[in-house]
């Protein structure tokens, strides 16, 4: 008996030795990137989720570049990852969709956005889509928005200039998210935008988190948060439905009018998950942004001045003193611009770009086999001494003589590729005009918090707390 148990051990432990090996050791038709594929299953992930509390590259991808270089392979929960933080490498990764490469995010990513979420369509659906989104949101109708932005920028300002203290993250949030939902859903405050906001909320702190689905972890709130919102998508569709709208002027119009076409690509379930992924991030994205972008006015007032003097020209140069923005002053502010490219330079709120190898790619003596995951990495690119020289120091004037391109080698806050994020210029829009209606009315002084966490995304703990008061004129 005692030789049997010995047999049946050995040959469990020459199984697990041989598993464990072919786990560190994937088979490749060529050279694989140097780097460690971590444990069996779990990969690297906890070292990956790993929090840190400040705007340089992630203590996980910054160690794994000094041992490793620019390129180097991990693994994820299970999936065998590429991580890229050269530029070049990454700018053909993001170029070659569709042919080397295809748009991909974890099954954990597509249960919290949906399984037909843009990020999962290809071809003409996408193009079809994307062609609908700029339809709403297009250089046209970004012109007529301005004065409804303005006016609402406006009367948050004041409304919060009357309260003792403004968490500016959430705050923000709310301003960006009644603006987004109106143009979306024709959604005035009211029974459904509170709720929303609440959704989201929830849902936003469990995005980037540890992806275990048991109740009370952070992932797990955030399926809740999404599950409760998505509710409240298909009755704001349904009663649109039923009552519906002489004059098409909102996306959930558009979706209507689509889905009573018989050769339509569109379906309700593909309509909603839209409509949350365009929420969420104009929900998040720029009120992120935002209140980083007043931290950093706050803790420069060099920059400050700077920006203030652009808005303050603005208003001096006009003929009538008391009319809105017009699109001829936004188009002029350079030094906010540069502002705002500078923000999301620092800010880094995509911590990775996704896409998965379609065949055997090589790359500079290096083999990406087919199956495989490849993340670019945003921040190893944006924060890199040899492309920013004091990439941690906030400097718009860094920008200056730029042609302020949204995606290039060496930005891409905003993704790249075909897949280069299509609100990004309605993100500009809403910020500008924020900043504006911000540094030309009011002033403020930091209260608490302003710290920021990393989990690895962006996360301000104890919020950013600040008191406005009106300047005196």
């Amino acid at each position: 008996m005692s030789w049997a148990l010995c047999i049946w051990v050995s040959l469990l432990v020459t199984s697990i030795t041989t598993w464990v090996y072919k786990w560190r050791n994937p088979k490749c038709s060529g050279k694989l990137p140097p780097g460690s594929m971590g444990l069996p299953l779990l990969g690297e992930t906890i070292a990956f989720f790993k929090p840190y509390s400040n705007l340089d590259i992630q203590p996980f991808i910054k160690e794994r570049i000094k041992k490793y270089g620019p390129i180097f392979k991990t693994s994820f929960v299970g999936i065998p990852v590429i991580v890229a933080t050269d530029p070049d490498f990454s700018y053909f990764v993001l170029n070659q969709e569709g042919q080397c490469f295809k748009n991909w995010y974890p099954d954990t990513f597509t249960k919290i956005f949906g399984n037909q979420n843009l990020a999962t369509l290809h071809g003409f659906v996408y193009k079809h889509l994307k062609h609908m989104i700029l339809s709403l949101f297009g250089h046209e109708s970004r012109k007529k928005m301005l004065p409804e932005i303005e006016e609402n920028v406006c009367k948050k300002l004041k409304l919060w200039s009357t309260q003792n203290s403004v968490e500016l993250k959430g705050s923000t949030a709310s301003l960006i998210l009644d603006l987004t939902t109106k143009k979306l859903m024709g959604l005035d405050q009211g029974k459904y935008s509170d709720k929303l906001r609440d959704c989201f909320a929830a849902f936003n702190d469990g995005l980037i988190s540890f992806p275990i689905n048991i109740p009370g972890t952070a992932y797990h709130k955030c399926l809740e948060g999404r599950e409760r919102a998505m509710k409240m998508l298909r009755d704001m569709l349904q009663e649109r439905r039923e009552n519906p709208r002489e004059n098409p002027s909102d996306f959930f119009d558009y979706v209507i009018e689509e889905l009573k076409k018989e050769d339509t690509l569109l379906t309700e379930e593909i309509a909603l998950d839209l409509m949350f992924v365009l929420i969420f991030t104009s929900f998040e994205t720029t009120s992120y942004s935002l209140t980083l972008a007043i931290k950093f006015l706050s803790d420069d007032p060099s920059i400050l001045k700077s920006l203030t003097e652009e808005h303050e020209a603005i208003l001096r140069n006009r003929e009538d003193a008391n009319s809105g923005l017009t699109w001829k002053e936004y188009k002029s502010m350079t030094y906010t611009l540069q502002f705002i490219n500078e923000t999301a330079r620092l800010a880094n709120l995509a911590i990775g770009i996704f896409r998965k190898a379609l065949v055997d790619t090589e790359y500079e003596g290096y083999i990406i086999p087919a199956g495989w995951t490849v993340m670019v990495c945003p921040p190893a690119i944006h924060l890199n001494p040899d492309i920013y020289e004091d990439p941690l120091v906030f400097d718009p004037s860094r920008w200056e003589g730029s042609k302020y391109t949204n995606a290039s080698k060496t930005f891409m806050a905003f993704g790249g590729g075909m897949r280069f994020c299509i609100g990004t210029d309605f993100s500009k829009l809403q910020m500008a005009v924020f900043l504006h209606s911000l540094v030309t009315k009011y002033k403020w002084e930091e209260i608490s918090g302003g710290n920021i966490r990393r989990t690895p995304g962006l996360h301000f703990p104890n919020g950013y707390h600040v008191k406005l008061k009106k300047k005196e004129i």
